[in-house]
This record gives structure tokens, C-alpha cells and sequence, in this order.
């Protein structure tokens, strides 16, 4: 280790060389420290780093997790993941040591979230606080694992949010025709709204379609990959889980309104996106926008017309488990514990044939 300071400059300077935790030798150089302090400083938190030490801060480790997970979860995954990390977790853990994080400091940060409010006095989502909560979790379970570390401080702490909604909002048949009736002069987004709406698919698979994934003779339109905007790229992935390819089953209304708007697409070819590169998630949110206020029916999520094609599976009567098949739902618990409110009650009715059956 070496810090020297830069007579003409008046700035600090630091050289290191130091052997990482997997046996290479690294040299690094770094220049225009303030102080002696910030260099010194910075050659401790980089041999911390480097060496997989436990008193490497929390966001030098954080930096070694993102890179690590990097090479294990597809693009997009990384990005959501990376994007909640430095927005509500790095912020408030960052300079602490790993190793002397405490089920105190996590108490602080949850409390920090939970007693959050916006200009409108709205609290963060239940849901919310538990997925960002589970995501530190996740954090100190790696570091246990892979790092050594004695224990994860989040257990004794305790978790925060709720893993359900309370509520989920959807539409019901008659909320999507009004809405779909005020599309009609969009060609491309009546379309999108109708494959949505009647398939269950979601957004991502939705804008990764292509001409080859319908089959008008079947009458079937396959899920076999995702469509994710990273930064200013465009990316193709797999779907969310291996369940979510899939081949579903369409209706004939369905059919011929992809017929109409597919005729309109001039040199549209089999391997081409079926809706425009204009199409992005966020430009569905703008349009959903344009056709709640143009029918007046309430605003949804453009992720909610998922759950307003399921509940209106429930509605006609159809199971679980054919349900989840054609939302591409990894296990058929995840359906119940989605949906199971919708399904009405039937224990009076049990009671009843129980009755009639009694001697």
C-alpha cells in the first residue's frame, strides 16, 4: 500500500496491490483524494471488497452480489433487482460494515418505510414493503451462504408489508366492452387490449409476439418468449418461468380481430413484433390512460386486465387448475392464493346436499 501526495496538485494519491479471493493478483491506482483520509479509507474498503471480507461495507458487497447475480438471472431480472437495491435499500445501509449490521438498523429501515408518505398522504403498498423487504433478506441469506457471515439480521428482525393485496382490482365484462368500444379508432391498441383481455398474457409476452405465434387453423396463440426495454435496448428473453410457455387456446372473435389488424400491417413478416416498436410498456400505460377517460371506467394497472381475465375464468365456472395453465402460473397454488377469493363460497350448499343424502 502506498498513498503519496501530489506536490503541484495539493490531492492524494493511493496504489495498491492486493491478492482477491479467488488468488489473482490485482493493482490498482487511484488519484485525487482530498485528504489522507479518504485515500487510506479507500484502501481499506477496497482490500474489504477484493479479499471477501466480512467488514467490506455494505455497498462494496452489494456490488459483488449484483455481479455475481449477473451471471445467474436473465438481464431484465438483474435491472428490477439492481433498480430496487439502490433505490430503497443502499441508500440507508451503505457505509455500515457488513458484519456489524444488526436486527436494530433493520427495524430502523423498515420503520423508515412503513411510516413513509407522499404529497398525498398515501402510504407505500403492503405488497411493496414486502417485496423490498424480501429482497434484503435475500441480500443477507446470499451473504450467510457464500460469505460466512454469522447470522441474517433481517430474521430477528422480523419482515414488514404483506405478501397479498388486499384488493384487486379488475374489470368485469361489461367494464372492459365499454372500455374496448372507446379503442376502436386504435387499431394497434384495440388489439393489444383484446389479446390481453381474452388470452390473460402479460405485457412483456404480449410485446414479444410475432405473425408465427398465432395459428388462425387452430386457432391457438403460443407463449414463447418476453419482451423487456433495458435502458434504450430492446430485449428478447424467455418467459417469466418455464410454465409460461405455453399454446392458448383463442376464440373466434379473437381470431378474426388479429385477422383485421394483421391484413392493415404493410410487410409484416413471420419473424417481425407484431405491434410496433412504439409499443413499450410504458406507452400501454398511456393508452390504457386515454381509454379510461374516454369510456370513464375505472383506472386499472394494464396488469390487471391478467387478473380481469382469470376472474372472468372464475365467473364462467372453469377450475384452478385450467386456469393456471393458461396463465402460465408455475404451481396451481399460486392461482389460489391469487384468485381464491373469487370463487364463491359453497359451504351452505355442501351442507344442503349433505342433507339430502343423509338417512
Amino acid at each position: 500500500m502506498s498513498v503519496t501526495k501530489d506536490g503541484d496538485t495539493g490531492r492524494w494519491m493511493s496504489q495498491i496491490r492486493v491478492t482477491d479471493w479467488t488468488g489473482k493478483t490485482i493493482h490498482k491506482k487511484k488519484r485525487g483524494f482530498a485528504t489522507k483520509k479518504e485515500a487510506l479509507q479507500w484502501e481499506r474498503d477496497f482490500i474489504s471488497q477484493s479479499t471477501g471480507s466480512l467488514g467490506m461495507t455494505f455497498g462494496d458487497f452489494i456490488a459483488l452480489y449484483v455481479k455475481d447475480m449477473e451471471h445467474r438471472l436473465k438481464p431484465s431480472t438483474v435491472a428490477s433487482k439492481k433498480w430496487l437495491i439502490d433505490l430503497k435499500v443502499t441508500p440507508f445501509f451503505k457505509k455500515i460494515p457488513l458484519n456489524e449490521i444488526k436486527p436494530t438498523h433493520v427495524r430502523q429501515w423498515q420503520n423508515s418505510l412503513t411510516s413513509y408518505r407522499d404529497e398525498n398522504g398515501k402510504p407505500y403498498a403492503q405488497t411493496y414493503l414486502k417485496c423490498i423487504n424480501n429482497q434484503l433478506t435475500a441480500i443477507f441469506n446470499y451473504a450467510v451462504k457464500y460469505y460466512g457471515l454469522k447470522e441474517n439480521p433481517c430474521h430477528k428482525a422480523g419482515s414488514m408489508g404483506k405478501k397479498k393485496a388486499d384488493e384487486r382490482l379488475f374489470w368485469t365484462k361489461d367494464e372492459f366492452q365499454t372500455f374496448i368500444e372507446s379503442m376502436k379508432d386504435r387499431p394497434a391498441s384495440y388489439t393489444v387490449f383484446m389479446t390481453m383481455y381474452y388470452t390473460g398474457i402479460r405485457e412483456g409476452e404480449l410485446l414479444a409476439l410475432t405473425p408465427s405465434d398465432i395459428d388462425f387453423e387452430k386457432k391457438t396463440l403460443t407463449v414463447n418468449k418476453s419482451y423487456q426495454r433495458l435502458g434504450r435496448e430492446d430485449i428478447i428473453t424467455t418467459p417469466k418461468t418455464p410454465k409460461s410457455i405455453r399454446t392458448i387456446p383463442i376464440p373466434d372473435g379473437l381470431c378474426t380481430c388479429l385477422q383485421e389488424y394483421m391484413s392493415h400491417c404493410y410487410g409484416l413478416q413471420n419473424d417481425d413484433r407484431l405491434f410496433p416498436p412504439t409499443y413499450t410498456k410504458s406507452f400501454l400505460y398511456h393508452e390504457m390512460e386515454y381509454g379510461c377517460k374516454a369510456s370513464g371506467v375505472k383506472r386499472i394497472r394494464v396488469h390487471d386486465i391478467r387478473h380481469s381475465h382469470a376472474s372472468l375464468l372464475v365467473e364462467m365456472g372453469f377450475s384452478p387448475l385450467l386456469i393456471a395453465e393458461r396463465l402460465g402460473h408455475e404451481k396451481v397454488q399460486t392461482t389460489m392464493d391469487t384468485y381464491s377469493h373469487l370463487y364463491p363460497n359453497k359451504q351452505v350448499e355442501v351442507a344442503r346436499q349433505l342433507d339430502g343424502i343423509m338417512p
